[in-house]
């Protein structure tokens, strides 16, 4: 199956439904891994999702933070919105934003991807939760123009907002045999390493000192 066909297949499966969310508990602070299919690990044991093995990191490196996995298969920025005060809910310190994916696949205008997650970053920001921001691109059959104006949208809104941006989520990753599935787009748990070593440089600084 192509890249192409595959992957608008998996933007468009049935949702999952949203895990419930605690509050902090003690001094341990949380982060939110707030996305699409590509944060909830599909096709991947659970432990092996990013936001698992970057919980891991963190305890590691003496870091005392845990990692809610809000990842939901399907999502668009538009459902990512519906969502944030649900996220609020376990009052994090910290929410990285993975989402757009399937607004490109699913070929949704620019411009309201922009809006959507131009009013998610706000309301994190507006509960005094760092935001960083995942920037995904689309493929090339997409044409140059879209796949310019949808690339744009990530630097623009860092800038903007003033918040960390990982360039590209899935740099490294996508359509590398070892690292992506078959469907050349969502990561093996190999992939997810991959991801949570190049997440690293640019969460660690943001972090509470142990």
């Amino acid at each position: 199956m192509g890249l192409l066909a595959a992957a608008a297949a998996a933007c468009l499966a049935a949702s999952d439904a949203p895990r419930a969310l605690g509050a902090d508990t003690g001094g341990t602070k949380t982060i939110v891994a707030f996305g699409d299919s590509l944060t909830a690990g599909l096709g991947v044991p659970i432990e092996d999702a990013y936001p698992a093995r970057l919980e891991r990191r963190l305890r590691a490196e003496g870091y005392d933070y845990r990692v809610i996995n809000a990842g939901v298969s399907g999502d668009t920025s538009a459902g990512g919105l519906r969502r944030v005060d649900w996220a609020l809910r376990s009052q994090p310190a910290i929410a990285i934003v993975e989402l757009g994916a399937n607004d490109g696949l699913r070929g949704l205008p620019v411009s309201l991807m922009r809006a959507n997650l131009a009013g998610i970053i706000e309301r994190f920001q507006a509960a005094g939760v760092t935001v960083v921001l995942a920037g995904m691109k689309v493929p090339p059959n997409y044409g140059p123009d879209y796949s310019r104006a949808f690339a744009a949208v990530f630097s623009d809104l860092a800038t903007h907002y003033r918040t960390p941006l990982i360039p590209f989520f899935l740099d490294g990753v996508a359509g590398v045999d070892a690292l992506a599935q078959p469907d050349g787009l969502h990561p093996t748990s190999e992939g997810y390493r991959v991801i949570v070593d190049r997440i690293w440089p640019i969460l660690r600084p943001l972090l509470a000192r142990p």
